[in-house]
């Protein structure tokens, strides 16, 4: 079993950035591979970042924006969001799978922070 628990969200300018995190529970972190999906008008993947931390892939529109990192010895993945738009205005979600599958369906996920950017 794995709980997380994210944080991080909040209000910022278009241009600015902000750095999401979630935290784990459990011993088995290490074993998940780590993604982050938002919820604005649908929810949709933004990248993921597998378990030993060797090999991440973002969504077309965030790479070389968005940058995803992890610290298996404190349970934490992060997500830091630079030149942040409008349009990443979402509810961030953290998600945990031993395998990350095509259909994107994650054995675990966080309850979410809201990340507003104003224009």
């Amino acid at each position: 079993q794995v709980q997380l628990v994210e944080s991080g969200g909040g209000l910022v300018q278009a241009g600015g950035s902000l750095r999401l995190s979630c935290a784990a529970s459990g011993r088995t972190f290490s074993e998940y591979a780590m993604a982050w999906f938002r919820q604005g008008k649908e929810r949709e993947f933004v990248g993921a970042i597998s378990p030993n931390g060797g090999s991440t892939y973002y969504r077309d529109s965030v790479k070389g924006r968005f940058t995803i990192s992890r610290d298996n010895a404190e349970n934490t993945v992060y997500l830091q969001m630079n030149r942040l738009k409008a349009e990443d205005t979402a509810v961030y979600y953290c998600a945990a799978a031993r395998h990350i599958s095509a259909d994107y369906a994650m054995d675990y996920w966080g309850k979410g922070t809201l990340v507003t950017v104003s224009s």
